[in-house]
């Protein structure tokens, strides 16, 4: 039990525990977002609804009230596209509002981190040019 413990507490289950949870809220966002804009958007061109398109593959295609098909071969694609526009959407809104800003964070500090190594190693040298003169003063 105490291994497991230690195990949950573990900073990084917690912070998987953590991106899980908004990540699931973040696909609420973004579904709810092609459903309340593309879909609407591409229904302007066709079908309101990406779900409802679909194609049938052999024989005469007959769905039951319940949404079963009944004979024939449905092909759903409409489902299809709409998963991929929701997956586009997604990574679209991670890259341009999670990697990319961070990335940028990242340089930033890398080359700050450069820089004051730099002024640390000229500040060295210099210290010990300094060191130098007053060794060879006191002589």
């Amino acid at each position: 039990m105490k291994g497991f413990k230690q195990f949950l507490l573990r900073g990084n289950v917690v912070e998987l525990a953590v991106a899980f949870v908004i990540g699931a809220a973040f696909t609420a966002v973004i579904n709810a977002f092609v459903k309340g804009v593309i879909n609407p958007i591409v229904g302007a061109f066709g079908a309101k609804d990406l779900t409802s398109y679909s194609s049938c593959l052999k024989g005469p295609c007959e769905v039951s009230a319940t949404g079963e098909v009944t004979t024939g071969i449905l092909i759903l694609w409409g489902s299809v596209l709409s998963a991929l526009l929701q997956f586009v959407i997604t990574a679209a809104v991670v890259y341009f509002c999670l990697i990319l800003p961070m990335t940028k964070f990242s340089a930033r500090r890398k080359s700050l981190a450069e820089v004051q190594a730099e002024a640390e190693a000229k500040e060295v040298l210099l210290l010990t040019e300094i060191r130098d003169a007053l060794v060879t003063q006191q002589r």
